[in-house]
């Protein structure tokens, strides 16, 4: 049986103070990391190799982390933990918006990092490789997304791009079709964290999925919301198998 390859990791932060002692407190735990001081260090670093997880803070010189984050989860598809400091709620907040998949909270207890990697990681699996129906498609009101791909399609054919963080909401929903969620249970399924200060991370999410879906985002006829419980998805959803390339 063969071993399975160690966990790359790439650790974005300008203070060497800290990321040099995370970094080598990580390789003890048995991840492969490579550093990066800035922002323009990180995306030199991508070009070399591709990392499972990016730890990434917010503040830093030039390029900021929440651009960065952007990049990372659009165009790399990866998942990103951010390391912010106490002073940093607002930034935190976009950070989600954006896609993050958790945070923590300077200074951490570097075995809580550890933990956090690893339950990222887990549920990043569990997205990429779901059980039976890991190729099949969720076809609704005529529209179609793909899960392997992340490809969202709509009625008439056309791709919709939409980041990371909608494509958890959106497979939130499509799981649950015409079932109210509420905020606490949408954060829960789309971040896998105990994140119930950060409500308008949802909401903001659903309006930007509103607006690249609803032909009137004002008044929704797929995601709509339910005063006081929620949001639901009014449309029936199936899953197809794709034919093989």
């Amino acid at each position: 049986m063969s071993e399975q390859p160690p966990i790359k990791l790439l650790l974005v932060d300008d203070e060497a103070s800290l990321r040099q002692p995370l970094a080598e407190y990580l390789s003890r735990q048995g991840f492969v990391v490579r550093q990066a001081a800035d922002a323009s260090k990180a995306r030199s670093a991508l070009i070399d190799e591709t990392p499972d997880l990016v730890l990434l803070d917010i503040m830093m010189p030039g390029e900021d982390g929440l651009s960065l984050c952007r990049h990372l989860i659009e165009a790399k598809k990866l998942p990103v933990i951010f390391l912010t400091a106490r002073g940093e709620a607002t930034d935190r907040i976009v950070g989600l918006e954006i896609g993050a998949d958790d945070y923590v909270v300077k200074p951490f207890e570097p075995r809580e990092l550890v933990a956090r990697i690893r339950s990222v990681l887990r549920r990043s699996a569990r997205q990429t490789t779901p059980p039976t129906v890991v190729d099949a498609l969720y076809q609704f009101e005529g529209w179609e997304l793909d899960p392997l791909k992340r490809r969202l399609s709509d009625p008439e054919g056309t791709v919709i791009p939409i980041s990371s963080a909608e494509f958890r909401l959106l497979c939130a929903f499509l799981d649950h079709p015409r079932q109210v969620l509420d905020r606490d249970r949408l954060l829960d399924m789309v971040q896998g964290r105990e994140a119930h200060l950060f409500d308008r991370a949802v909401d903001n999410q659903v309006s930007r999925l509103r607006r690249k879906m609803e032909d009137d985002s004002r008044d929704p006829r797929l995601i709509q919301t339910v005063w006081g419980g929620g949001y639901r998805l009014a449309a029936d959803v199936r899953r197809v198998a794709q034919e093989a390339e």
